[in-house]
């Protein structure tokens, strides 16, 4: 049986990555260095981040700086801050990558289908007519059109502008 390769060689990195211990959040957004880890925008209560495993170009994900597990532990100014960023990304994403919709969610909880359970965060990924098609129907293979990075400094680039 002949099997299709699909290449994507920037996805090794991830591959052979140190898997570091502790919040991927957290250490994203403490780190500093943001370009290295897609942190798009910093708000005072909140970031932005990218999804480096995206369900889909541009997937997105808005975090509280503080570590919560819970939503209900969010303040008024982290809950306000949240949703502005919210809107915000969906407003950068429409401009920049045209989705006809988008899922926007948090997963709270492990078995909700939460992959870090102690950070809360929401996830934003836009949509397309079509972006199920038989690529992750039949050979459980997605396909990202465009380079984390390339879409980072569009991303960053947009939030810059307000």
């Amino acid at each position: 049986m002949k099997k299709d390769i699909i290449w994507a060689p920037w996805r090794i990195g991830y591959i052979v990555k140190i898997k570091k211990k502790g919040c991927f959040l957290c250490y994203s957004y403490k780190s500093r260095d943001d370009d290295k880890n897609f942190v798009v925008y910093r708000g005072k209560f909140s970031f932005v981040v990218m999804n480096i495993f995206p369900y889909n170009n541009g997937h997105l994900m808005v975090a509280p700086i503080r570590h919560l597990k819970n939503i209900t532990s969010l303040t008024e100014e982290e809950d306000r801050e949240i949703m502005e960023l919210i809107k915000k990304s969906v407003k950068v994403l429409k401009k920049l990558l045209k989705p006809d919709g988008f899922n926007i969610g948090l997963n709270l909880g492990k078995m909700a289908g939460a992959g870090l359970e102690n950070h809360i965060h929401f996830h934003i990924v836009p949509r397309w007519n079509g972006d199920t098609n038989f690529m992750p129907v039949i050979s459980n293979t997605k396909v990202i059109p465009q380079s984390l990075s390339e879409l980072y400094l569009k991303l960053t680039e947009e939030f810059k502008k307000g």
